[in-house]
């Protein structure tokens, strides 16, 4: 053991330049990741941004009992989950589809053009993608016409207006915007596959679907259950920026979710220690998922985080 870590730490130093280059993101997930929780004391505390934080009163687990009673709490949660649930089951699947098969490409033109194709969406902000997207599904947008001229339906629907479909309508978004972005840890876990290892196949006579199922689908699977793990963990978290876009008045109770119930409470209301509290066992319930996850893709697959 002590010469395995001798012989790291002398690729460490041998390496010092390259090993440098994560210094800024160390400083930056400190700065704005690990200091910022020391304001988390504020969820127990009756706290007013006109004083200094510490002369506020301590209140206990007053705040928390409040969003717990509260109605409106529990249709964010409602909402949240239904919209991850959504996300998770018929959206996970989808970037892991795209990369496999844009891997059986074999124009290597034709594939990198459908790579920088899918990308693109992802660069778009959601302040100019989401009012893309509500020109698309309002009166006389892109969705009631193709619907009217499919036969699908015989009038035009304000889509955003009804609440039935918001929940459609963020997950088919998310979908288009970040397909292929999603899509490239896949294509990276595919370029590591040993060709070999195809070429072997072949000549056992195995075709173009047994092989992609066989070998590149078992290759990527620890990349698989790792992002899942991490899909799981993050249930209780949205897409602020969609969402934020998205939202209006009359589909208002479908789509408020977690994170613009806490952004409401917050900075809307004034009421900084209670949406402390809401985000404080939010970020409790999502380590419990994340162990969760992990447990249970370690005892069925065998494959975890840690």
């Amino acid at each position: 053991m002590s010469q395995h870590r001798s012989g790291q730490m002398k690729a460490f130093f041998r390496q010092w330049q390259v090993q440098s280059m994560v210094i800024p993101g160390i400083v930056w997930m400190f700065v704005f990741c690990y200091i910022p929780m020391f304001w988390l004391i504020i969820a127990f505390m009756d706290y007013s941004i006109a004083k200094p934080m510490l002369q506020s009163p301590l209140v206990g687990l007053k705040h928390f009992e409040d969003f717990a009673a509260d109605d409106r709490f529990w249709r964010s949660i409602r909402n949240t989950l239904g919209m991850s649930a959504i996300k998770l089951a018929l959206g996970f699947p989808i970037p892991i589809l795209f990369a496999l098969l844009l891997n059986e490409i074999r124009s290597l033109r034709f594939k990198r053009a459908v790579q920088t194709i899918s990308y693109l969406p992802h660069f778009i902000a959601w302040t100019i993608f989401g009012g893309i997207l509500l020109n698309w599904l309002g009166e006389g947008g892109v969705m009631n016409q193709l619907m009217m001229a499919l036969g699908i339906q015989d009038r035009e629907i304000l889509y955003n207006s009804d609440p039935q479909y918001f929940w459609w309508i963020v997950y088919f978004s998310d979908v288009l915007k970040e397909t292929g972005w999603s899509a490239i840890i896949y294509i990276a876990a595919i370029a590591g596959i040993d060709p070999a290892l195809y070429e072997a196949a072949e000549l056992d006579g195995a075709n173009r679907w047994q092989r992609m199922w066989h070998i590149t689908i078992q290759c990527i699977r620890p990349t698989i259950a790792i992002l899942f793990i991490l899909a799981v963990s993050g249930m209780l978290g949205s897409n602020f920026e969609q969402i934020f876009m998205l939202k209006n008045n009359m589909n208002m109770r479908m789509a408020e979710s977690l994170d613009l119930y806490i952004y409401n409470m917050g900075l809307v209301s004034g009421r900084h220690s209670f949406s402390t509290a809401v985000l404080f066992a939010r970020s409790l319930v999502a380590l419990g998922l994340l162990l969760l996850a992990n447990y249970t893709s370690k005892k069925l697959s065998g494959e975890s985080i840690f």
